[in-house]
């Protein structure tokens, strides 16, 4: 797929969720968040192969992931045609889901129904039970992403980072109350365009799929 150079003021952010991990693939999906660090799945493994193939015929200027090794080896497929190295920024880490790690939705609304109802109308006020609030995630991982957007002017940077951090980012530019951010989709290995000028940061597009198997 060929894409449109950046303009000379703008830098162009393709933020990616990773891969699938055998949580993400669960019946019914498990929590992960910052706290487990399990591989990619073979199905993930092809959707970061998958990925890599789309956003080949970039030029760019920088690949960043988190430090968990699902956006690492998802950051790593795609690097590999760039023959660039992944650079790796602590800050963007998955959420801290706290005691709901490794849980379903259904089990936590059994086992913490005020908790979960709370989170359900409020998740920037209250935080995933004995972790992070969704602005507690801006706040850590949004000076990564706006100096990034600040610092290529006319370039393309590659950002692989995880649900909970892109949801909570795209809902803060969306200007969208967080009661909302779980409607944001964010699929294994969608991708998100973001463009940065003159320190205004816009979502031009969510979550591109047609890349994936």
């Amino acid at each position: 797929m060929q894409f449109p150079a950046p303009p000379p003021d703008t830098c162009v952010m393709y933020l990616v969720r990773h891969g699938a991990t055998a949580h993400n693939l669960a019946h019914p999906p498990r929590i992960q968040g910052w706290r487990s660090n399990p591989p990619l799945s073979e199905q993930g493994l092809a959707q970061a192969e998958a990925t890599g193939r789309l956003l080949e015929s970039l030029a760019v200027a920088r690949i960043v992931a988190s430090p968990l090794l699902r956006a690492r080896q998802t950051a790593d497929a795609i690097a590999r045609p760039h023959g660039l190295a992944v650079e790796i920024v602590d800050s963007l880490h998955e959420g801290d889901v706290g005691d709901w790690e490794g849980m379903s939705w259904a089990e936590i609304e059994r086992a913490h129904p005020q908790a979960y109802r709370n989170f359900l109308d409020d998740p920037g006020q209250h935080p995933y039970l004995g972790g992070e609030t969704m602005t507690q995630v801006i706040e850590r991982t949004s000076p990564a992403f706006e100096q990034l957007l600040a610092d290529h002017p006319g370039q393309n940077v590659i950002v692989v980072a995880h649900n909970i951090v892109n949801r909570a980012y795209l809902a803060h530019l969306l200007k969208l109350p967080m009661k909302y951010v779980r409607d944001i989709p964010q699929s294994n290995c969608g991708v998100n365009v973001l463009h940065g000028r003159a320190g205004k940061i816009s979502a031009v597009t969510i979550n591109l799929g047609i890349h994936l198997p």
